[in-house]
């Protein structure tokens, strides 16, 4: 199978031929129709994260059911996505209800070979089933960029009535514009640097904030006549945009720390928290029960993700390191897909009634 790898921190991606991976017990084997590139890949790509390498990247993946190990109740020809993280069901996190932080958890296109292929072997409780009504090309990235802002906002305790902003309008900052748009909330303010984008934001009936134009706190609170915003989510990675809005929280307000390379924040913490009660919250991932619910909000047509996947490529590796190197300098589009194979085998047997 044609796959593309990362063989060494900081250097470019290689196209490469491996054998077809093999389920075991209670492991499917998926052929690939659509990966969703993510910044985290571009992030992994330049040394962060502790990624084991060679590996082949690529964690928002949705496909069919090739074939499947002992002991699985899926079936060839199944449409399928991808819940990149395998946890052992059986640690007192996992118990809890925290399978993110699993003592043996590993992450797929982190720790071990993701999507970024035509074929991946995974878990069968990794592989959850995606409803027909369901675009497969959203279903992936409903994987991690859709199910991180819900997690996200669930996190964050946002109720109807209140305002949110967004610092970085991309493929998280649409979805989570949706989820938002589902409770009712009295504003939503899109912060970004990239015109396109913000035109987007406005589109999709958000108030745009440009992070090129002065202070971004002091744009949302003359934007909230003064009072700020209830909860703010950090998608950039930006600490002088996360500090600036992190002054425009409302009393009692939620600034959400999404991004994985924000790496250090200045506070003030009586000025900036106790004063006012605000809180920093990190949201790590997402749970495979989440997915389920969002792929059923999908399948009711409650959010729709149509617009949110603005380009596909080809699975090649110069196509996928020109997307990874726009998303490093900023770029205009919401969420890249690679298209690998979206038709389902044509020898599909049909699963039993």
């Amino acid at each position: 199978m044609h796959a593309i790898r990362l063989t060494r921190a900081g250097a470019r991606l290689q196209d490469a031929e491996l054998p077809d991976p093999i389920p075991g017990p209670g492991e499917v084997a998926i052929d690939v129709a659509y990966a969703g590139i993510c910044h985290s890949d571009a992030h992994y790509r330049a040394g962060a994260g502790r990624t084991r390498l060679p590996i082949t990247l690529g964690h928002e993946v949705a496909g069919f059911i090739a074939e499947a190990g002992e002991g699985v109740d899926l079936w060839p020809g199944d449409r399928v996505a991808v819940h990149y993280l395998i946890s052992c069901g059986e640690c007192g996190e996992c118990r809890r209800g925290g399978e993110q932080f699993c003592s043996r958890g590993a992450m797929i296109g982190k720790d071990r070979d993701g999507g970024y292929a035509q074929r991946i072997v995974v878990p069968a409780r990794n592989a959850v089933r995606v409803p027909e009504e369901v675009p497969l090309e959203q279903a992936a990235i409903m994987m991690c960029s859709t199910a991180t802002a819900f997690h996200a906002l669930r996190l964050s305790g946002l109720r109807q009535g209140e305002s949110l902003a967004i610092l970085g309008f991309g493929g998280l900052g649409v979805s989570a514009v949706q989820l938002a748009g589902m409770l009712d909330v009295s504003e939503i303010f899109a912060v970004d640097r990239v015109q396109e984008k913000l035109a987007l934001a406005a589109g999709f009936g958000t108030m745009p904030v440009d992070a090129s134009r002065g202070d971004i706190g002091e744009a949302l609170l003359q934007s909230t006549s003064g009072r700020g915003v209830d909860v703010i989510l950090e998608f950039t990675g930006n600490a002088a945009v996360c500090r600036s809005a992190l002054n425009a929280l409302a009393p009692g307000g939620r600034l959400m720390i999404v991004a994985i390379d924000l790496r250090s924040l200045t506070i003030d913490p009586y000025r900036d928290l106790l004063a006012r009660e605000r809180r920093i919250i990190g949201c790590s991932d997402h749970t495979r029960s989440e997915l389920v619910e969002l792929l059923d909000l999908a399948r009711r047509g409650e959010i729709d993700l149509s617009h949110a996947v603005t380009r596909s490529v080809q699975l090649k590796a110069e196509a996928v390191d020109a997307v990874l190197d726009e998303l490093e300098s900023g770029t205009a589009e919401l969420r890249t897909v690679i298209e690998v194979s979206p038709a389902p085998p044509a020898d599909e047997e049909p699963a039993p009634e």
